[in-house]
């Protein structure tokens, strides 16, 4: 059984390349390397005795990760952090010594997971541009094709298809601010030491605050983040990872509307996800086409927004200046956060730049409704031509209950125009009653809102990021 072995789906299934590198052990034990290097050099640079070959060593051989003595030695120490301290040790005999001088683990552990974590943003900022543009082409391309509205997914007034794609849009939207504005907050943890007294760089330093504080300046410079935490524990606060899931949270919430509706819309066949030509809907029926791809969006984006507790929970019970609990719950929580949110959006992108529309299926579900809902129209219509408008009123509303009763009671189609037509007191021909059912009188401004939302919204915001327009998601399975 040795060669039998669990692995994620986020891994084998789902996620990215990208993602999956950006959150591989390799990306993160360089990028601890990458910190001790810049500390080493901060620190020699601020008069500490350490040498250019001993830096020059550490850099020779920050990419060349011994992954097998680290594992040997933490099985030995219990410590991951010093076991690879040791490791990166044997490769560098002369710099050994002043590799993580003055430095905890949080050091190296914490800035990772904040740079990792930044970098992970930014490339879901780039999956949600994707998807902003694909709905904005498919926005613009049926902005004022009328399609039945729904409340409580019982029929209401019209809409269009593009205004209906307005408002998965704008969720993301949401979205993209909420990433910005996350990305404009996030802080290095930075120098702070075992409890964030930073006291033993300040022993280092033999007293000199000002130096203390270049080199945290000087590190966090050297790591592309230039703003630090300005008071840390031993950690940074957990509250900063409770606010980051949350941010994911969020794009799971706005892909599971919009996959929950496009199940809704093929399942009326109005609407339809890419559908390959060798794909299989089901084992046991072969004409069925299922939405297989919005109904994993939304079983990944349940985990998602769950997810969040994960964070929310650990937060609030850390212990003074740290614990040790958040640990091997920050593994899983972060990590799989970022890869689930990759997940969906490459499934969002798929599906948004493949969208199936039905315009046929879209008028008939429109002409079968309509008649209910033109009904005021056709009782002003018919006021107009001399007829009583209480008389009129009671006329109509039996002839829908009939048309309705025909409609639900029988299978058959809405006949409430014929009866109309054929009924003299209203003195309307059936000619002039299709006149007043002419679905382009009932869609109101969604055309004009349609046309505004994306020059005045969305067109600012993607001609940031045009780049991110050709933005290809490719799945897995």
């Amino acid at each position: 059984m040795s060669d039998f072995t669990y692995e994620s789906p986020f891994a084998k299934r789902w996620a990215s390349k990208e993602m999956l590198a950006l959150f591989s052990d390799q990306t993160k034990f360089k990028t601890w390397r990458k910190l001790w290097i810049a500390l080493a050099r901060s620190e020699k640079n601020l008069g500490l005795p350490i040498t250019d070959e001993q830096i020059e060593e550490l850099i020779a051989a920050q990419d060349t990760l011994n992954l097998e003595d680290a594992e040997r030695r933490e099985k030995e120490v219990r410590h991951d952090v010093m076991a690879h301290i040791y490791a990166y040790g044997l490769q560098c005999p002369k710099a050994r010594g002043i590799i993580h001088l003055g430095a905890t683990s949080c050091f190296v552990t914490d800035n990772t997971d904040i740079l990792l974590m930044r970098e992970g943003l930014l490339l879901l900022r780039k999956k949600l541009m994707a998807a902003l543009a694909a709905l904005a082409q498919f926005a613009e391309k049926f902005k004022s094709m009328p399609q039945l509205g729904f409340t409580h997914f019982q029929p209401a007034q019209l809409t269009t298809v593009g205004k209906r794609a307005t408002l998965w849009m704008a969720d993301l939207l949401k979205d993209i601010d909420e990433v910005d504005f996350r990305l404009s907050r996030l802080r290095l943890r930075g120098l702070k030491g075992t409890t964030g007294s930073q006291a033993s760089f300040l022993e280092l330093f033999e007293g000199d605050h000002e130096k203390v504080c270049k080199l945290e300046q000087l590190v966090a410079e050297e790591m592309g983040l230039p703003a630090v935490e300005a008071v840390t524990g031993q950690t940074y606060s957990r509250k900063i990872d409770s606010q980051m899931l949350a941010t994911l949270s969020g794009i799971g919430q706005s892909a599971s509307k919009f996959a929950t509706d496009l199940r809704l819309l093929q399942s009326l066949k109005e609407l339809e996800e890419p559908f390959e030509r060798s794909q299989i809907g089901s084992s046991a029926m072969p004409y069925k086409r299922n939405p297989m791809r919005s109904e994993r969006i939304c079983g990944l984006a349940r985990f998602l927004i769950n997810n969040v507790q994960n964070a929310a929970h650990t937060a609030s019970v850390q212990w003074l200046e740290r614990t040790l609990d958040d640990s091997s719950n920050r593994r899983l929580s972060i990590a799989e956060g970022f890869l689930a949110a990759d997940a969906i959006l490459e499934l969002y992108v798929n599906i948004a730049s493949g969208l199936v529309v039905y315009p046929k299926v879209i008028a008939a579900r429109v002409a079968g409704e309509l008649p209910f809902m033109a009904t005021e129209n056709i009782l002003m219509d018919a006021v107009r031509n001399g007829g009583d408008r209480q008389e009129l009123h009671e006329r109509i509303r039996e002839h829908a209950m009939a048309a309705g009763r025909r409609v639900k009671e029988e299978g058959l189609e809405n006949d409430l125009l014929q009866r109309i037509a054929r009924d003299p007191a209203f003195g309307l021909s059936e000619e002039e009653l299709l006149e007043s059912v002419n679905p382009s009188k009932y869609i109101g401004r969604c055309v004009e809102q349609v046309e505004a939302f994306l020059e005045e919204q969305v067109a600012p915001v993607l001609s940031a990021y045009t780049e991110y327009a050709e933005y290809q998601a490719e799945l897995k399975v």
